[in-house]
């Protein structure tokens, strides 16, 4: 019975460990540039945000 306990824990679950971390890094890189683009957007949104403000407050004084 032992014999058995020591094979059904054995290599077996170490190789369905490493199948599922295996990093997709396509994947990584997309979600990283998708990322990066929306922050790049709303800092630029953002900047433009503040000039209208200061526009704003320029106009009704």
């Amino acid at each position: 019975m032992e014999n058995n306990l020591f094979y059904s824990r054995g290599t077996n679950n170490q190789k369905d460990k490493s199948k599922k971390n295996k990093i997709d890094f396509r994947k990584k890189k997309e979600n990283t540039l998708a990322s990066l683009n929306e922050v790049e957007n709303f800092l630029f949104n953002y900047k433009h945000f503040i000039k209208y403000i200061k526009l704003y407050k320029l106009f009704k004084n």
